[in-house]
């Protein structure tokens, strides 16, 4: 049987820009070379290529399909990605965190359709909504302590039976506004999994995969990296692996997802046997082509039998004419609205490394319009994981290099967060910059991107909170005050004390501005022009020790 599978794709219908539209292969004299991957229509054709002559063929999916998206499906409430899917023959799919970004109203809306309630029908055909199952095991309704959505689904051929159990990671209420989470309860993805195994087993469904929108971080950035080996499991790390390790040997394989990595592995199971966890990194750029061995006799998959490679999604082939088709029709109606220029760059600003240079220029324009709010404010602190997409400087659809679109900027910044003031004690700022490091966060930092004026050093030959060094935090060349009163910048996301920074939760005398996309807009518009573009920030107001 094969079993294709994909993750993260967040929308990107279209080729994603820049590094996230490259991913880099590991070359046999040990040299990497990047190559350009992604995009539906390339999606499309490969996996079409690939399912011919496979009697066998279901076709699965990690989580976060949609949210986070550029504006070509995110200006639409994601209707295009829910309709590209459907022609992709996605068979089912997990819910990720990302799923929730609307709430669970909303997510029921992509599932059975409808119109959106307040931005009513696109086109003059009502929305279907998804013809594949949206998993949503360990997510519970906190009334009926019932899943929201259907937590298992078996797929039949033949007398062929698989059943797919999905579950998103417990830890979404830290990733998701409190609004996208409300009413609902977020269980162990282990337990869980487990719970339905036995429920599927009991049902005569012995051959069993689980979707699980967590994952793991291996040792290499390269998609062809033999994660096995410097011994199995050795490669990755993370969440996935405890997981990976606890989940009941009744499941026969483990595609997850959320943190866009590439990977696929064996990690021993309870039994000690060894067992496949993939990973095909995010937006649409890898499909993992997994071949499982079905024992008609038992009704199991063999194990021994499994074999498992991440494969590119290059651009060097035809592209699929629905899939252009439906990407030209939702183009025609962003159009008047994405292709509008709001400023204008001098060179790549990417979004990569501990601080970016377009994490800089974020923080700096989220410190300029709290600025227009109150002139007291002091600084900004922006989340590194709401910045989707680096700026690029070549032109994307003729409007010209070193201009940027809208529509990019809309790439770059999605979620429509507020930019939020708060008023925090210095102690209240020095806590919340080792949260970067502690807690949650202790065992993959999240660095906050600052705006111009915070300095301080990072070093990361120390531990834990101790990370962030105490003395070297400074504002405007002098050292923080513990007791004085500081007035932040943040979005919303982070001042509800999101991605494990509760500090940042804690703040007084609130007021509430603009979304933090026009904060760039307004930032973009107000300091650069066709003869005068924006130059890259320099990136290096945070001092990394190694």
């Amino acid at each position: 049987m094969q079993l294709l599978s994909f993750n993260d794709l967040h929308g990107n219908l279209e080729p994603p820009a820049g590094s996230s539209g490259r991913v880099t292969e590991k070359q046999p004299d040990g040299t990497t070379k990047t190559i350009d991957a992604g995009g539906v229509e390339y999606l499309a054709t490969h996996l079409r290529q690939a399912r011919q002559g496979e009697k066998y063929s279901i076709t699965a999916a990690g989580g976060d399909m949609v949210g986070a998206s550029p504006l070509i499906s995110g200006l639409f409430h994601d209707e295009p990605t829910i309709e590209a899917l459907n022609k992709l023959d996605l068979d089912v799919t997990s819910v990720g965190n990302h799923e929730f970004d609307e709430g669970a109203k909303e997510l029921g809306r992509l599932q059975n359709g409808g119109c959106h309630p307040k931005d009513g029908c696109y086109t003059d055909e009502e929305f279907e909504g998804a013809d594949f199952p949206y998993l949503a095991a360990n997510v519970l309704d906190e009334k009926t302590k019932k899943p929201i959505l259907k937590p298992y689904w078996v797929w039949k051929k033949n007398g062929v039976k698989v059943g797919f159990i999905g579950v998103t990671l417990e830890g979404t209420p830290d990733i998701v506004s409190a609004e996208g989470v409300k009413g609902l309860s977020f269980k162990d993805e282990t337990e869980t999994i487990n719970k339905y195994a036995k429920v599927l087993q009991k049902q005569g469904v012995k051959s069993i995969v689980a979707l699980i929108h967590e994952g793991g971080f291996p040792a290499s950035t390269s998609y062809n990296y033999d994660c096995d080996s410097p011994g199995a499991g050795d490669g990755v790390s993370g969440p996935i692996v405890d997981i990976a390790k606890n989940v009941t040997p009744q499941v026969d394989a483990l595609v997850t997802g959320h943190t866009h990595s590439a990977y696929v592995c064996s990690i021993a199971d309870p039994a000690g046997k060894p067992r496949m966890v993939t990973s095909a990194a995010s937006f649409g750029r890898l499909y993992t082509d997994t071949t499982l061995t079905y024992d008609r006799l038992t009704g199991d998959i063999a194990r021994t039998a499994v074999k498992s490679a991440n494969r590119v999604v290059t651009r060097d082939v035809p592209k699929a004419p629905d899939m252009t088709e439906l990407i030209g029709k939702w183009n025609t109606l962003a159009a008047p609205i994405g292709n509008r220029a709001i400023g204008y760059i001098s060179g790549d600003i990417g979004n990569t490394g501990t601080e970016s240079p377009l994490g800089d220029l974020i923080a700096d324009a989220q410190l300029a319009h709290g600025k227009q709010l109150d002139p007291e404010t002091d600084l900004a602190l922006m989340n590194p994981g709401g910045i989707r997409a680096p700026l690029t400087y070549a032109a994307k659809a003729g409007e010209g290099d070193g201009v940027v679109t809208y529509a990019e900027g809309f790439t770059v910044q999605p979620f429509a967060n507020t930019v939020n003031l708060q008023d925090f004690t210095g102690a209240q700022l020095i806590q919340a910059l080792k949260e970067q490091v502690s807690g949650p966060n202790a065992a993959a930092p999240k660095i906050l991107q600052v705006s111009a004026g915070l300095t301080y050093t990072l070093d990361l030959t120390k531990s834990g909170a101790d990370r962030v060094v105490t003395d070297s935090i400074k504002l405007n060349g002098s050292a923080i005050d513990p007791a004085a009163t500081y007035r932040v910048a943040t979005n919303s996301f982070l001042a509800g004390g999101g991605d494990g920074f509760p500090t940042l939760g804690q703040g007084t005398n609130d007021v509430v501005g603009a979304d933090d996309l026009t904060a760039l807009e307004q930032y973009l518009t107000a300091n650069s022009s066709a003869s005068n573009p924006i130059a890259p920030p320099k990136a290096d107001r945070i001092t990394v020790v190694n």
